[in-house]
């Protein structure tokens, strides 16, 4: 196994990149990474390090599109950059997998250039673990897709069902769509289609899910277009960072506070990092015919470490390749019904 890291993305790049890298190779001895960037910047960084040196390489490349730029225009102007050269090598079958915590909208769209979709895949889709009180439950579509038909949300149930049974091991995951009450008439006319076509399908559909319920185990699975999506990821995300600062805030304020926060502490670290994203590491892009896995921008080489885990846990498992199956197994829709393309 090999994965392809773009060690230039991310805004702690490529200090976090490679100290996950490392990381990675210590403790997995049987998959190898290839560091993809500026070569004297990312030997330098490694000369301070131990690792294998046979499982951890460098390939070259002098340009990186930063966080910034405009997606479809930097991958035009910028065609040596680390993001490009990192998924050219699995295009040509040099790398199993591609890891980026840079600019996203090029991570996906070189992606999607260069891999192109499975077939009867309309839009591909990220799809995000979200941990929570009881279990994590995947959300999807988390940011690809700010507009999308009924027709691409069934996909996405169908794409989440099958990533969730192979990464979480769960034999029959619960479906929901997200919407603004648990009855079918609820929502807006995307989810009322969407909700009509999941009920015939082939999935284990339990209906509507409020952004509430999400929270404490009652579905595997939670369905949305693109844009609820990453509000939903960017708002739990703040959240549980917001409510670890105010209950230190508030037991400090107590007499004995620091005392109880002292007591409190093991607790507090636990929470964390049930919350924390940089447990997860990244989230795939499901429905293109490669492996491509999107960090956070701010990822820690925590983060990149486990990004990198489960690009080869990804590959491994053949989820492409069980999304792929999946999806020839939808009905086909009339000719004349209009999907999002």
């Amino acid at each position: 196994m090999r994965i392809a890291l773009d060690a230039m993305g991310g805004d702690h790049a490529p200090s976090v990149t490679v100290a996950g890298a490392v990381d990675f190779v210590n403790l997995c001895t049987n998959t190898s990474v290839v560091l993809v960037g500026d070569r004297k910047v990312l030997e330098s960084e490694l000369s301070r390090k131990r690792y294998p040196e046979s499982r951890l390489t460098v390939v070259h490349a002098p340009e990186v599109i930063a966080m910034d730029e405009q997606p479809l225009s930097a991958i035009r102007k910028k065609k040596k950059s680390s993001i490009a050269r990192a998924v050219e090598l699995v295009e040509h079958n040099e790398a199993d997998a591609v890891v980026s915590a840079g600019n996203s909208g090029a991570a996906m769209a070189l992606a999607l250039l260069k891999f192109g979709k499975l077939k009867g895949v309309y839009r591909p889709a990220i799809a995000t673990i979200i941990p929570v009180f009881k279990k994590p439950f995947i959300l999807l579509d988390a940011g690809a897709n700010v507009d999308c038909s009924p027709e691409n949300l069934l996909q996405f149930a169908y794409m989440g069902s099958a990533y969730c049974r192979l990464m979480l091991g769960r034999r029959k995951p619960k479906v929901a769509l997200l919407s603004i009450g648990e009855e079918a008439s609820k929502g807006n006319e995307l989810t009322k289609e969407a909700y009509k076509l999941m009920e015939k399908a082939d999935i284990n559909f339990i209906g509507n899910v409020e952004s509430k319920d999400m929270f404490f185990g009652k579905t595997d699975v939670v369905v949305c277009d693109g844009f609820v999506g990453n509000i939903v990821l960017k708002t739990s995300e703040g959240v549980a960072e917001g409510t670890i600062r105010m209950l230190k805030r508030e037991i400090v304020k107590i007499v004995t506070g620091r005392l109880g926060y002292v007591l409190l502490k093991p607790a507090f670290n636990s929470f964390k990092r049930m919350t924390d994203y940089a447990e997860y590491g990244g989230a795939p892009l499901l429905g293109i015919n490669g492996n491509c896995i999107i960090s956070h921008g701010r990822s820690s080489d925590i983060a990149i470490r486990n990004a990198l885990r489960i690009a080869a846990d990804f590959s491994e498992k053949k989820v492409k390749e069980t999304i792929a199956r999946d999806i020839s197994l939808i009905a086909r829709p009339a000719e004349n019904t209009v999907v999002a393309g």
